[in-house]
């Protein structure tokens, strides 16, 4: 009794045979798809780090540049708040005694609380001044009564609180230093939507030996070249890939191409002979 034919392969060869063409479409637009992507966050992690360092030098410059009056509501209005952070200002005015706020701190100097004062200028605002670090617990001297020049870097606000916990003004439990919100729970009308913290001389007006200023840490994260590195590496592997399995694809059509239809041929001949014998 016959047998019938084997499949067709080559010997010594590929034995799957070559993928179809929806098959061949699906894979291209997926490694076309993952390599275009890794290659785009690439790209934007180099376009993140050129902005990195253009902002470290704005604010390098504004750190260490002469004192500017701080803006008013009209000049900051008319700005933006990138422009003004971390620009040294000169403040005059008054403070406002009984209004101090402790927000949660932790600094070289240890963990206890950031001192914020409110100062009235002039012109009538209020400006609240970061006068530094206070260590829990620790008593500061009263206000001085009279007027006051205080300089230090401009902050822009900090709303909402810290990880995970939130600001809770009745509690007196702060950890932020969010303005608007310190401004509301102690009644401070025209309050500026900024504080600024108070260098060291400024800072020791209020007493010693604390608060302590000028604990200001003015630095940036910058990790985008290693994740422009690690996206373009991964853009590379898909790549890779790719070529890896165009080039598997062609030897299997290729050997298919060469053998695929000798063989049933040769099988079936070899199966009549066995049934003529």
């Amino acid at each position: 009794m016959s047998t019938p034919a084997p499949a067709a392969r080559a010997p010594d060869g590929p034995t799957r045979p070559p993928r179809g063409a929806l098959a061949l479409a699906v894979l291209a637009l997926a490694f076309a798809v993952g390599f275009a992507g890794f290659a785009a966050l690439g790209a934007w992690q180099v376009q993140r780090l050129h902005w990195k360092h253009d902002l470290v030098a704005r604010v390098d410059a504004r750190v260490h540049a002469p004192p500017v009056p701080a803006p008013d509501a009209a000049a900051w209005a008319a700005s933006t708040p990138g422009a003004q952070e971390y620009r040294r200002v000169l403040l005059r005015g008054t403070w406002l005694p009984g209004r101090d706020t402790r927000v949660q701190a932790v600094t070289e100097a240890g963990a206890g609380r950031w001192l914020l004062r409110p100062l009235r200028r002039d012109d009538g605002s209020v400006v609240l001044v970061n006068l530094g670090f206070v260590p829990d617990p620790a008593d500061v001297a009263p206000p001085v009564d009279g007027p006051v020049q205080v300089t230090g870097l401009l902050r822009l606000t900090e709303p909402g609180g810290g990880f995970l916990r939130r600001n809770a003004p009745a509690q007196e439990r702060w950890y932020s230093r969010d303005v608007v919100a310190i401004a509301a729970h102690h009644g401070l009308d025209r309050a500026v939507p900024y504080f600024v913290d108070a260098d060291a001389g400024s800072a020791a007006q209020a007493g010693r030996p604390w608060p302590r200023g000028g604990l200001t840490v003015v630095r940036f994260r910058d990790n985008h070249l290693g994740y422009a590195l690690t996206w373009f590496a991964l853009a590379l592997l898909v790549a890779g890939g790719a070529g890896r399995f165009a080039l598997e694809e062609w030897r299997i059509r290729r050997h298919w191409r060469d053998h695929g239809t000798r063989e049933p041929r040769d099988a079936a001949n070899g199966n009549a002979g066995a049934g003529g014998r």
